[in-house]
């Protein structure tokens, strides 16, 4: 249903509020995961996503490490997930979320792009987060054809190849040690001279045969034969020298950044500005309920996002359910589950 509401934060303009049980933000495995128990449990749900349902599989041209589908495009496990959750009523609200707000009342306001306004007593908030681009030439054009931002998603894919990785922190080089399971070499390029990554990931990566640093130099161009990633043009920041390296998978690892610009609230995050949840997928903020890539966790796959967004769906249910009985906002995480916390 929906209804007029003067929208916090405005004294003037009247907006259209669209009231839901629960709002779901994004459309990644974890939102549509997300969506697919909440429409069958009968729950009024609405998700929004700004472009096409899918997230960063839509970045993966193969997906070979999901149980029961085995070598999966990308493009076609996301059309999978999002048919799924329409079965169930719930499907993709096209919509470029500006500002989820807290009310006083405890009930949540997600504004998008356009004037339209979404409230709910709960929200499942799984907006992800952004591979850090080099932004040099090629790296759109090959991505998912020799450009990859996840050793794990994609690293079996090129098994006895030559094998770049750009970067030279904790991610970069511990993903560089794990790529050395498939490539028949490793090479890393690092703008510095030294490492950034922990003395423990250094020493790891360094003693293996397989492994090549390239100190001193960035990445200018990625090469390619207009199908597929060829090599990787370079330049030492030092000497000004102009090199090209042979590569077929080169794998980008300079940041990673959670999509949390748009919570116009405080909620608990970790130093690299993760949210951090419960082992039920609460936050510090009744109501509110985190899943996938954006929460603070070990590893970011698909099978921990759908995980995390069952888990979401079924305590956001209770929350709702707790709301309904009486018993309160719920406001703050029994014992057990707060010492789960992520740090």
């Amino acid at each position: 249903m929906k209804r007029e509401h003067e929208a916090v934060g405005e004294t003037v303009e009247e907006k259209t509020i669209h009231d839901h049980e629960l709002i779901i933000v994004g459309a990644g495995p974890a939102g549509l995961c997300a969506a697919l128990y909440a429409g069958r449990s009968e729950m009024d749900a609405v998700m929004i996503e700004a472009g096409f349902p899918g997230g960063q599989l839509l970045l993966t041209e193969l997906v070979d490490d999901y149980p029961g589908l085995e070598n999966v495009g990308g493009m076609e496990l996301a059309q999978k997930m999002a048919d799924h959750a329409k079965k169930f009523g719930v499907e993709p609200t096209r919509g470029h979320v500006q500002k989820v707000r807290r009310e006083e009342d405890g009930h949540f306001l997600v504004e998008v792009e356009g004037g339209t306004v979404y409230r709910a007593p709960a929200v499942v908030y799984t907006a992800g987060g952004t591979p850090r681009p080099l932004d040099v030439p090629g790296e759109k054009e090959y991505m998912g054809r020799g450009v990859s931002y996840c050793a794990i998603c994609d690293g079996a894919f090129f098994k006895g190849e030559d094998i770049t990785v750009i970067g030279g922190g904790d991610s970069a080089v511990e993903e560089g040690e794990f790529l050395t399971r498939y490539g028949s070499s490793v090479t890393l390029i690092h703008r510095r001279d030294e490492l950034r990554a922990q003395a423990v990931l250094q020493h790891r990566f360094l003693k293996n045969e397989k492994t090549e640093v390239v100190w001193d130099t960035v990445v200018e161009e990625i090469l390619g034969d207009g199908e597929n990633v060829t090599g990787l043009a370079l330049r030492n920041v030092k000497t000004d020298e102009r090199s090209e390296l042979s590569t077929t998978g080169v794998f980008i690892f300079v940041g990673f950044t959670p999509n949390v610009a748009v919570v116009d609230f405080h909620v608990e995050h970790d130093s690299a500005g993760y949210i951090v949840t419960d082992r039920d997928m609460r936050t510090d903020v009744p109501g509110f309920f985190v899943a996938g890539d954006v929460r603070s966790q070990l590893i970011r796959q698909i099978t921990t996002a759908v995980g995390d967004a069952t888990t979401a769906v079924f305590a956001a249910e209770k929350y709702l359910q707790d709301l309904e009985e009486g018993h309160g906002a719920g406001a703050e995480a029994p014992a057990e589950a707060r010492e789960t916390q992520a740090v």
